[in-house]
């Protein structure tokens, strides 16, 4: 599906959000990029390479990006315009080619809710994080206001399909995308579902009524 969708995806991601989405992108990488010194970052779901691009630019010009995701299309698309010190590479977050302790930085923007078995990939990101190092994790989500709840299930399950439909000829993948959001577990699933796997210090903040989330922890 992700492949199908590729060549939109970015510009798709701020007609959604309104350009919001690049206001949550920037809270995030401020919590990534709180070191003067190069770091080793891993940006899980890296998709067209957005969010790893946003992070080079913050962080030491020495630090090392990989990024890692499923869609090779995806990261074709990537691989056009990411700097030299982002490196893009097909992989499953389940199974990562990757070492264990080896990362001071780890990050997913808008991909935890498709990961297949939820628990299992946080836990092989865990696994990859040195001691010591932070996570952090930005995805949407939807506001608990009966009003707004209601507001945001119009735009989402009627008009965000036929608009990314009409915009990238795909309207089944704009069908999925905001159901996946209503369907993915809330903070109080998510929380103790860190904590169980290792992460520490587990920090949540909401964003926008709540239409997005950022989790945060170290290992």
């Amino acid at each position: 599906m992700f492949d199908a969708i590729a060549p939109d995806y970015d510009r798709m991601n701020h007609i959604m959000s309104f350009s919001i989405d690049r206001r949550w992108r920037r809270k995030a990488v401020q919590a990534i990029a709180d070191s003067r010194e190069p770091l080793r970052i891993l940006d899980v779901a890296a998709g067209t390479g957005d969010f790893a691009i946003a992070i080079a630019k913050k962080v030491h010009p020495e630090s090392k990006i990989i990024g890692i995701d499923l869609s090779e299309k995806m990261l074709e698309v990537g691989r056009t315009k990411v700097p030299d010190n982002v490196h893009l590479q097909q992989g499953d977050v389940e199974a990562l080619p990757l070492p264990d302790d080896h990362f001071d930085r780890l990050s997913v923007a808008f991909g935890i809710r498709n990961f297949e078995h939820l628990e299992q990939g946080l836990a092989e990101m865990h696994r990859v994080l040195r001691p010591g190092g932070k996570m952090v994790i930005l995805e949407l989500s939807y506001p608990d206001n009966p009003f707004l709840l209601w507001c945001y299930k119009l735009y989402a399950l009627h008009f965000l399909p036929f608009i990314g439909g009409w915009i990238s000829g795909d309207r089944e993948a704009y069908t999925y995308l905001p159901k996946s959001i209503l369907q993915f577990p809330k903070a109080d699933r998510i929380v103790p579902m860190l904590e169980r796997i290792g992460y520490q210090q587990v920090g949540v903040r909401r964003f926008t009524f709540g239409v997005c989330t950022m989790y945060t922890g170290k290992k």
